[in-house]
């Protein structure tokens, strides 16, 4: 087993993207130029991309019994990921993505949760050990709301810290579940949604009144901004990358920031490391396999 001092409590999907020239519009056929399968899910992207970057990652998630369910234990294995956390589900099928990629690299993503969506309370409290030996446990909103909180009940009194990416874009966030987030990431439609303000220095300001210690809002092309309590904002830029494929730059920024926080509580540092992370993984197809190691991602962020 190894020394899990991040715990990720998320999905699992078998993603299919779709090369188009342009995204159809409602009604339209549109042919493929490409087809790439792989892993995903914001939870599994995240853990790998926190394993890759140098943290010891538990997963606690659940996946069908099942050949995308097989082949998710095997890629967490290959990452070094812990994998005791994660539950087989006999009568559901693992988690499905369709992703759509046009010649800009935009993209538009439909999930089919599956077993995802079975993921329960009492499914982490039988990982309930990974969680209390953690120093952070890392969740979305992929997954029950209420199997998240009782992840973030178990970390807060293992004096464990929580952060939520609270992705997709969600209609609304359980007031219960941002009390007990000490970091909160968002993108600007995430935090439009939850904050109700329309510009991201607005959203961090805001909802850093709920969140206990840190709001990371992020910019896509234009970086992300950081907002800590009784200190100002920080914001940074991104490195210039040739871009490919946005998909799984959110959850690379994710789980390189949570991987490099980890390391020694230093948020800026953490966040050039999300950054570079983000704009790495936009330099390849693909979520899981687009995520950069810890070398590539200190070099671009110019921080160890």
């Amino acid at each position: 087993m190894n020394t899990s001092r991040i715990v990720v409590v998320g999905s699992y999907n078998h993603d299919v993207s779709l090369a188009v020239a342009r995204l159809p519009a409602p009604g339209e056929t549109c042919l493929s130029q490409g087809r790439l399968e792989s892993p995903g899910g914001k939870g599994s992207n995240q853990a790998i991309q926190a394993a890759r970057a140098g943290a010891g990652v538990a997963m606690v998630a659940a996946v069908g019994l099942d050949g995308p369910g097989d082949a998710a234990l095997a890629l967490w294995e290959e990452n070094g990921i812990e994998t005791t956390g994660v539950m087989r589900l006999a009568d559901v099928g693992t988690g499905m993505a369709m992703i759509l990629v046009d010649a800009a690299a935009e993209n538009v993503i439909v999930v089919d949760a599956g077993a995802n969506a079975r993921l329960a309370p009492a499914h982490v409290e039988a990982a309930a050990n990974l969680i209390g030996a953690s120093r952070l446990v890392v969740a979305q909103l992929e997954t029950p709301v209420a199997a998240t909180i009782r992840a973030f009940e178990l970390a807060r009194a293992a004096g464990a810290a929580t952060l939520l990416n609270a992705a997709p874009a969600p209609d609304f966030v359980d007031p219960a579940l941002i009390a007990l987030t000490d970091i909160l990431v968002v993108n600007e439609g995430e935090g439009q949604a939850i904050s109700g303000h329309p510009d991201a220095a607005a959203i961090g300001e805001a909802l850093l009144q709920r969140a206990r210690e840190a709001v990371v809002v992020t910019l896509g092309a234009k970086g992300a901004m950081l907002f800590r309590r009784h200190q100002p904002s920080l914001s940074l830029a991104p490195p210039a990358v040739e871009v490919v494929d946005t998909t799984g730059a959110g959850d690379a920024f994710t789980g390189a920031f949570a991987a490099r926080w980890v390391a020694d509580g230093n948020a800026a540092a953490a966040l050039a490391w999300g950054v570079a992370a983000g704009a790495l993984a936009c330099t390849a197809r693909g979520a899981a396999a687009a995520c950069a190691d810890g070398r590539r991602i200190a070099a671009l962020a110019g921080t160890g």
